[in-house]
């Protein structure tokens, strides 16, 4: 299947695992940040297509999305749709 957003997402996905960031520096950027545990509590996951994820909130079942880096593992840029 034809993916028209693919060249951009893996350019995105070169971008931020290119040189990952602490967690320090993406809170300071994006805000909350989660790590795989902490993601499974307040989020259910909907779907990926990397570096996105989709996600159902479990407090309120919103669904939104995050983007998220490799290596280390953490989630962040939460956008509620």
């Amino acid at each position: 299947m034809d993916d028209p957003t693919d060249d951009i997402r893996r350019e995105l996905v070169a971008v931020i695992n290119e040189s990952p960031r602490s967690r320090e520096l993406l809170e300071a950027e994006f805000g909350q940040v989660w790590d795989p545990a902490k993601l499974y509590r307040e989020f259910e996951v909907v779907g990926f297509r990397a570096p996105f994820v989709v996600v159902r909130r479990r407090c309120d079942q919103r669904l939104g999305s995050l983007l998220f880096q490799h290596e280390p593992r953490f989630y962040f840029a939460f956008v509620l749709d």
